[in-house]
């Protein structure tokens, strides 16, 4: 025979047409001597980039954000946040609020890079980790291990959080401005219904939102203190409006990244978190009880879901 049956025992070696990778379905043989002359190229591997289409502004739906926080840019999102200096910033205000309210077993519904998972965690407390985006669970799992700690992670819809998620929990987080991924009322409102039904009766939600009634009223300012608390790192406005804030973040590297935003007023996200059943809400201004609503760059709401029979009517 011309042609050797069994290539590897007579030194040959089958590849597709075209290299490794290839498309093409026609194979040849390729000899021993043959293949050192060979030079097989790799293909590039290259982070997907953000996609928001030919006009990014219109581009407002809830299920885009977790193709918005692509590998490259979970990546830097440490960079942003800087967790040594936000944890200086915020304080214990987390853990303290937590312990006054006897709670123990915490979700975070928005894991993110892991860096309230793993505050609680070194606090005592019991946390799983939930997020919409894979990759943004890894980066978080990674994070744990480095501080000595197996995160518990769960990819989760917060939709369809009682799908995805088990359990009661003495409280959930939704921390860093995640709230804004949402567009839909309907959204919203099945998401905090998800999180109402999540907790032990007596459980507590707390959530936190930019100050959007000042963007949206007076512009752009930040103390860049709380949240955000990288060097050399800004996170800007590009498009605001009613419906959208589309924000920029830029990195020392020159690198640049955009997310979409719904913009959440104050006055409305509480009156939906009564809507849904919470009765009792405090809502802080920078971690502080006392505010002019112009002052602070974030606002944390911290929503009860004890029934209380006598409850005097709702003020947003």
């Amino acid at each position: 025979m011309d042609q050797c049956r069994f290539p590897r025992q007579c030194g040959s070696r089958l590849l597709p047409a075209g290299g490794i990778g290839s498309n093409r379905q026609a194979r040849i043989w390729i000899s021993q001597s043959e293949r050192s002359a060979v030079t097989i190229k790799p293909k590039s591997l290259s982070s997907p980039k953000q996609s928001f289409g030919e006009n990014p502004v219109e581009l407002r739906e809830s299920r885009n954000y977790t193709k918005e926080y692509v590998k490259g840019f979970v990546e830097k999102w440490d960079e942003l946040i800087d967790w040594k200096n936000r944890a200086q910033s915020e304080g214990d205000f987390f853990i303290q609020t937590l312990k006054q309210h006897r709670a123990r077993s915490v979700l975070d519904v928005a894991t993110g890079t892991g860096f309230h998972s793993v505050r609680l965690l070194e606090a005592g407390f019991d946390v799983v980790s939930a997020d919409g985006s894979a990759e943004m669970l890894a980066m978080a799992f990674e994070n744990g291990k480095r501080y000595g700690h197996i995160l518990r992670t769960v990819r989760a819809d917060w939709r369809w959080l009682n799908r995805d998620v088990h359990g009661e929990y003495d409280a959930i987080i939704c921390l860093g401005n995640s709230f804004t991924h949402l567009f839909a009322e309907r959204d919203r409102r099945k998401a905090l219904a998800e999180y109402y039904a999540m907790l032990k009766h007596d459980g507590i939600l707390i959530l936190d939102h930019r100050n959007y009634d000042r963007l949206l009223d007076n512009g752009f300012s930040t103390k860049h203190t709380y949240y955000y608390c990288g060097e050399d790192v800004t996170a800007e406005p590009e498009h605001v409006d009613d419906g959208l804030a589309r924000f920029r973040y830029r990195f020392p590297d020159d690198s640049t990244y955009h997310l979409n935003m719904y913009p959440l007023r104050k006055s409305y996200v509480r009156r939906l978190l009564h809507e849904v059943g919470f009765q009792q809400i405090d809502t802080y201004g920078d971690f502080q009880e006392t505010y002019q609503d112009e002052e602070p760059d974030f606002f944390i709401h911290v929503a009860e879901k004890s029934y209380r029979e006598e409850q005097e009517e709702f003020e947003a």
